[in-house]
């Protein structure tokens, strides 16, 4: 690395600005200490759903974007690609430019070592998102009512000592586990990356941090997921010597 907290790709997905539950402050934060050359901003970054159904944008929220627009400004290549949640920027906005912010569904991020890795949010890949759009809808507003719930559990277990737990997060990975394991998820993502001559997938959307192999009829792929600014607060790094990390970032309760 150039400088302790200097990388040479940022992957940071599943923000949700515009969500009551979105760590926008420790996203800041993270990324005051944490530049790169390029930053890909991997999808669900603005969360559209939350933002038509009631508007909530605090000040930490824009300046999230200000930062970001700023490292643009700077010279740091900005790669936006949308998920579903701020598919907005999918429909109409796809192959436009706004300063270094470029809008693109999916691209291939070429390593140090030249190994190739395809880059999308991952939802086009999720059986619930693609077969029943409805149904999505009520699991997000049953994981923000767990958001919710949250601020209450955790109420009563600081008051015995408990260090912080989140209902949220536990229910969501116990569902998209199950979602992911009935979908294959993480193999057709994989299969995907392959058919497109890569060697890896970075990817958002399930909310779980992970860098590990995945089969494919052509052998291991690197299957690397960003987590989310939600609950996990991580991110992936990729260092100037080409090893890719996950960072987590202490969330403001």
């Amino acid at each position: 690395m150039t400088t302790p907290h200097h990388f040479r790709s940022i992957f940071i997905s599943d923000v949700h600005l515009g969500a009551k539950g979105s760590q926008a402050e420790a996203l800041l934060a993270f990324l005051q200490t944490h530049t790169a050359d390029t930053y890909y901003l991997v999808g669900d970054i603005i969360d559209g759903w939350q933002l038509a159904a009631q508007w909530y944008w605090p000040q930490s929220h824009n300046d999230v974007v200000q930062y970001v627009l700023e490292r643009g400004r700077l010279g740091a290549k900005l790669w936006y690609l949308p998920g579903n949640h701020d598919d907005m920027l999918r429909i109409s906005h796809l192959g436009q430019k706004y300063g270094a912010v470029e809008i693109i569904d999916q691209l291939v991020h070429e390593g140090v070592d030249g190994k190739r890795y395809l880059v999308i949010h991952g939802d086009q890949f999720d059986v619930v998102v693609k077969k029943a759009r409805w149904l999505a809808g009520v699991g997000d507003w049953l994981y923000n009512f767990a958001l919710f719930l949250n601020l209450y559990i955790n109420m009563v277990r600081r008051i015995f000592g408990k260090e912080y737990w989140s209902f949220s997060a536990w229910a969501k990975q116990v569902v998209k586990r199950s979602v992911n394991k009935m979908g294959n998820f993480e193999e057709r993502l994989a299969e995907t990356a392959y058919a497109a001559g890569a060697q890896g997938v970075v990817c958002g959307h399930i909310h779980f941090a992970a860098i590990k192999d995945v089969p494919t009829q052509a052998g291991p792929l690197r299957y690397m997921n960003c987590g989310d600014w939600v609950e996990s607060c991580t991110a992936i790094v990729e260092c100037h010597s080409g090893e890719f990390e996950i960072i987590k970032w202490p969330r403001t309760l």
